[in-house]
């Protein structure tokens, strides 16, 4: 019984990742999330790192590419329960805002590749993701997002600042009004 407890936390609250990239049964190390966008004050808005990487696909992207626009970055993983239920949200959220001056960038965070392409193949999300194997991405936004925070979503304005974080899956309804509010600002 306390297996089963201590799992449906983790599927519940959040995702974390031994060495391996795959979690463990009763592995407490995440950070509880519900997924409700912080959205931060223009003068608290600090700058987002300059990240880049190899793309699941085989390609290169870098938040630097999508300069003067609204990202949304999404950190997932193929093996994380609320990072497969809020996969929908993001999809649908980024096709509403795709040519309005916003676009999405996954982070695939300590996964395996196979497994982070075929859960792309499912999905089908119309935007790019970063492979992240080691968590370099994730380490560059300590102290904005736990490493061990998945799902998490963040919102970087026209001007590259952190404007809103969701540590948890978000919803549809949170997402586009949070999106919608840092685009028309």
């Amino acid at each position: 019984m306390r297996v089963a407890a201590a799992l449906l936390a983790v599927l519940v609250a959040g995702c974390a990742a031994n060495q391996g990239g795959q979690p463990e049964v009763g592995d407490t190390r995440f950070v509880a999330g519900d997924g409700t966008m912080q959205v931060f004050e223009a003068s608290e808005r600090r700058a987002a790192p300059a990240i880049e990487g190899p793309t699941l696909d085989g390609g290169e992207a870098s938040l630097a590419a999508h300069k003067g626009k609204v990202v949304v970055l999404n950190f997932w993983a193929s093996w994380c329960g609320p990072c497969r239920a809020e996969a929908p949200v993001l999809k649908e959220v980024a096709a509403k805002t795709k040519g309005s001056g916003v676009e999405f960038l996954g982070v695939d965070f300590k996964d395996r590749q196979a497994d982070a392409l075929a859960f792309e193949r499912t999905e089908q999300t119309g935007y790019p993701h970063l492979f992240d194997q080691p968590g370099k991405v994730a380490l560059a936004f300590q102290g904005t997002v736990p490493p061990a925070a998945i799902p998490s979503t963040l919102i970087i304005d026209k001007q590259g600042r952190i404007a809103a974080r969701a540590l948890g899956a978000v919803t549809y309804s949170d997402l586009m009004r949070t999106v919608t509010k840092v685009r028309d600002q």
